[in-house]
């Protein structure tokens, strides 16, 4: 199996020769847009030489609304429009993910970051903003996730088909269990969410949902579990849920992850025959059927490369 058939096999819930492995992280400002940021990816790339290239919206965090970002009363939220396909931040983000594949040049597998449409706007506002319009107004942030989710579905439209990307890594967040109840998550948000991701998986079968726990605190990640994608990344060490465990959760799912990306964790702070124990026994563990070696989220941006290439030479010696 070359990389790409790897990567697509593991998506499909296929056996695979060896584990696929890829992890990521947030560029410097330097390297956060234009052709650094391409060439950062690819550099990346070339020197871990991971299974896959996951693209990264850096640069991108928000949405540059007029209406959020004069936003002073939540009622103005029913006056919002969509920024529309030929926007700057949505022609960018496309010509970005282009360069990328372009240089990848079939070699492997390629995804864009997306973040949902509540995160959108949160990005652009704040985590106070965005649950004091939610008090204040629910159905005022139901229409704007539902504007947001418009300008999302155009990116994710021409990232795969424009830009010619795998799929995307569609990133899930704010459930954590101070923040909605369930029943609130799944009347207030869950619509936009999968106005999105229904729509992703129209125009590829191989998207990545990724359950965001980034924070450290715990989501009510039953919210996610009818969520459709052809594997689910959810953070293990948070959630306090194993690779076997979340598989049987997501409905026998394949599964990207088994990395704690914090710095306690052992990819960072472990010594190299612990990082390779723990890679064989993740996959001695998961097997090579369905299951991608991955971390729960980003990975600190000083992590030496050379961990990386320990998970994977093991992954590639079993």
């Amino acid at each position: 199996m070359n990389k790409k058939m790897r990567v697509l096999a593991a998506l499909e819930n296929r056996e695979t020769d060896h584990v696929p492995a890829a992890f990521w992280f947030h560029f410097p400002a330097e390297k956060a847009e234009g052709q650094a940021c391409v060439d950062a990816h690819l550099q990346w790339y070339r020197d871990t030489d991971q299974d896959f290239i996951k693209i990264m919206c850096d640069g991108y965090f928000g949405y540059p609304n007029e209406t959020l970002e004069k936003l002073a009363d939540v009622s103005e939220l029913y006056k919002m429009k969509p920024l529309g396909e030929n926007h700057p931040f949505i022609r960018e983000q496309i010509e970005r993910a282009a360069a990328i594949v372009k240089a990848a040049d079939g070699e492997c597998c390629v995804f864009y970051n997306v973040f949902c449409p509540l995160s959108f706007f949160r990005l652009q506002t704040s985590w106070e903003k965005m649950m004091e319009c939610m008090k204040a107004d629910p159905e005022a942030m139901k229409y704007a996730c539902s504007v947001i989710a418009q300008d999302a579905k155009a990116l994710v439209k021409g990232l795969i088909e424009e830009a010619g990307c795998d799929g995307i890594y569609y990133c899930v967040q704010n459930a954590e269990i101070f923040r909605f109840t369930a029943e609130e998550y799944r009347r207030l948000v869950t619509p936009s969410d999968k106005d999105v991701l229904d729509y992703a998986n129209t125009l590829s079968t191989h998207n990545i949902l990724h359950c965001c726990g980034w924070g450290g605190d715990k989501n009510r990640v039953e919210v996610w579990q009818d969520y459709e994608a052809a594997a689910i990344n959810w953070a293990v060490y948070v959630e306090d849920m194993d690779i076997p465990s979340g598989r049987q959760f997501f409905a026998g799912k394949p599964a990207l992850g088994g990395f704690d990306n914090r710095k306690e964790g052992i990819l960072y702070s472990g010594k190299e025959e612990e990082i390779r124990k723990f890679t064989r026994e993740l996959i001695e563990t998961c097997g090579k059927k369905g299951f991608l070696l991955g971390a729960d989220c980003t990975i600190p941006s000083d992590l030496p490369v050379e961990h990386i290439h320990w998970v994977l030479e093991t992954a590639r010696s079993m």
